[in-house]
């Protein structure tokens, strides 16, 4: 089983890391645009360049139309995607200054409690993100610049969140066993 857990958060890793990877790249295209674009309307560069700045403008050099959008709903989906592989291997930033002195079985119970908290709390933001992408499928509304229906950035977030939920939900399983057993069956950072 845990072994099925790697596999699916390790590949939604993978995938949000890609998504982030096309986001950067998007960006930068969207700078250099804007950079040049900006350059190319200058009095400097129509006196260089003559009529060739114009027939750059012309080709459409600027700043990518939707970038904010698109990075928006990729970054959304990014934080989700990467969420299992750091619930997973206890990755999240903690704060242990009273209890890392507390007896080991202690310490397991309140590392469980945690877990299981935490495990709701995704459950309860995954369902919300639902719930959005339901109204937004409801109302179809669209983004202003590319004009792609908002639910999409909703359901690609839902679908990360899921594993998140699912990794969440396996992890709090086991550190509950490892709070009754005394056992180490998940490792930790």
């Amino acid at each position: 089983m845990h072994n099925a857990m790697k596999l699916l958060a390790r590949g939604t890793a993978v995938i949000g890391g890609l998504v982030l990877v096309g986001l950067i790249v998007l960006t930068t295209l969207s700078i250099i645009g804007r950079s040049l674009n900006k350059m190319l309307h200058s009095d400097r560069a129509e006196s260089l360049m003559g009529g060739f700045a114009q027939t750059l403008l012309d080709l459409g050099i600027g700043e990518v139309n939707g970038s904010y959008e698109l990075l928006e709903a990729g970054v959304a989906f990014a934080i989700f995607s990467f969420f299992p592989v750091c619930q997973l291997y206890g990755g999240h930033a903690t704060v242990d200054i009273f209890t890392s002195r507390l007896p080991a079985r202690v310490h397991r119970a309140i590392v469980a409690f945690w877990e299981v908290v935490l495990a709701a709390v995704l459950i309860l933001i995954s369902w919300r993100l639902y719930e959005g992408m339901q109204r937004y499928i409801g109302n179809g509304e669209t983004t202003l610049f590319l004009q792609f229906p908002v639910w999409w950035a909703y359901a690609a977030s839902f679908a990360a969140s899921t594993v998140t939920c699912v990794v969440a939900v396996y992890c709090a399983v086991m550190r509950v066993g490892e709070s009754l057993s005394g056992r180490i069956l998940l490792p930790t950072a």
